[in-house]
C-alpha cells in the first residue's frame, strides 16, 4: 500500500526514520462502544490567555482547481491561532506549499508537509516556530484502484507533530465515494488507522494525546431523497438531516470513529455544489446533498487535556469547487491539579 516514514521540516532537508506506535484510533476493547460525541462551540475563545494551543484546521476537496484568491479565503484573515492545519484532496498540479505559504507570509511559515499525489496535508506554525518543534514524522496510506490517474486518488497522509509539548497526529483522507459504498468507507477507516506509521511500532514510544481527522469521507445522507432533503436545506431545517447522515449512523453502530468528538452540524451539507454558485447539484444525476467533508478529534486522556472547539463552520464564500470548505477551531489546555 505504499507506506513510507520520513521526517520533512520546512527549510531543513533532514530525513530519519524512528520507531513508532502505530495510529489506532478504531480498536476498542468490547464493550466501550461510545459513537462520535457532538460538541457544541464556543466562538469565544481568548487565544492569548485561555488555552495553552489553538488549531486552526481546514479540509477542502479542491476538484482540481485553484486560485489564490481562494486560499487567501482559505486560511481567513484572522490569524489567532498558533497552528493551522490544512487538508486538500483532489488537489491540482500546482505548487499548493508556495501559494499557501504567499497566503500566510505575514504570520505564519510551513513546518511540515505529507504528500500522495492529490492527496496532501500542510501544517503551518508562527514564524520561528520550530524552535517548539521536538518532532515531525509523515506516513501515507493508499486505497483503491488508479484513482491517481485522475487526480483523485483516495487513501490518507498524516503527519505526527509534538509542538510545545503537545503530541498530535493530524490525518487528512479522501475515502471511496457513492452512498452504497459505505461499508468500503468503513474498512479503508480502520485500515488507514491501523497502518499508519505501523511499520515502525515501538511499544516504549509514548502514544499520540490528540488525533485529528480532517478531510472527504464521502458519508451521505441515507434514506431520503434529494428533493425532499433540499426542501429540508432550504427552509433551513438542515439539521433535521443528521439523522440520516451515515457518517454517525456507522459511528453509533460502533463502526467507526469510536470515542470522537464532532461539532454540531449547524452548517449546511458541503456538497455537491454546480460549479461558481451556491446551488446545488442540476446535472442529471442530481444528488443528494451530504455532509461528505469533516473534521472529526479525539483527545486520548481528557483528565490531562481538554479541548474546546470555537467554531465549525463551511466556508461558502469559494465557489470554484463542487464542495465547500470546512473549517474548526480547536483548543488545548494543560488540565492542572
Amino acid at each position: 500500500m505504499g507506506n513510507f516514514y520520513t521526517i520533512f521540516r520546512a527549510g531543513k532537508g533532514r530525513r530519519s526514520k524512528c520507531k513508532r506506535k502505530p495510529v489506532d484510533s478504531f480498536n476498542n476493547p468490547a464493550g466501550t462502544h461510545e459513537g462520535i460525541k457532538t460538541v457544541g462551540a464556543d466562538n469565544l475563545c481568548d487565544f492569548s490567555t485561555d488555552s495553552n494551543l489553538c488549531i486552526c484546521i481546514v479540509t477542502w476537496n479542491m476538484n482540481g482547481k485553484v486560485s489564490y484568491e481562494d486560499l487567501v479565503e482559505l486560511v481567513g484573515s484572522n490569524r489567532r491561532f498558533d497552528l493551522l492545519v490544512v487538508g486538500l484532496q483532489e488537489v491540482p498540479r500546482n505548487n499548493l506549499a508556495r501559494l499557501l505559504q504567499d497566503a500566510l507570509v505575514e504570520s505564519h511559515e510551513l513546518l511540515g508537509k505529507a504528500i500522495m499525489q492529490s492527496l496532501q496535508l500542510y501544517v503551518f506554525g508562527p514564524k520561528n516556530s520550530d524552535l517548539f518543534t521536538k518532532e515531525l514524522k509523515v506516513d501515507k496510506h493508499s486505497v483503491g484502484g488508479c484513482g491517481g490517474i485522475i487526480r483523485r486518488k483516495k487513501g490518507a497522509v498524516a503527519i505526527r507533530i509534538n509542538y510545545k509539548g503537545f503530541r498530535m497526529v493530524f490525518i487528512t483522507c479522501h475515502l471511496s465515494a457513492h452512498a452504497r459504498n459505505v461499508e468500503e468507507r468503513n474498512s479503508q477507516c480502520r485500515h488507514i488507522s491501523h497502518s499508519l506509521f505501523s511499520k515502525y511500532w515501538n511499544p516504549y514510544a509514548r502514544p499520540a494525546q490528540i488525533t485529528v481527522w480532517l478531510g472527504d469521507l464521502n458519508y451521505r445522507l441515507q434514506g431520503i431523497n434529494t428533493h425532499p432533503a433540499r426542501n429540508l436545506i432550504q427552509r433551513n431545517l438542515h439539521g433535521l438531516l443528521k439523522s440520516k447522515d451515515q457518517l454517525l449512523q456507522e459511528a453509533e453502530r460502533g463502526q467507526i470513529f469510536n470515542g470522537y468528538c464532532e461539532g454540531t452540524l449547524t452548517f449546511k451539507p458541503t456538497y455537491k455544489y454546480n460549479i461558481g454558485s451556491s446551488n446545488y447539484d442540476t446535472s442529471y444525476k442530481v444528488r443528494v446533498p451530504s455532509w461528505t467533508d469533516r473534521i472529526l478529534f479525539k483527545i486520548e486522556d481528557p483528565d490531562k487535556i481538554s479541548a474546546s472547539l470555537h467554531c465549525y463552520e463551511s466556508i461558502d464564500d469559494i465557489y470554484s469547487s463542487d464542495h465547500k470548505p470546512v473549517r474548526a477551531q480547536l483548543c488545548l489546555k494543560v488540565c492542572k491539579y
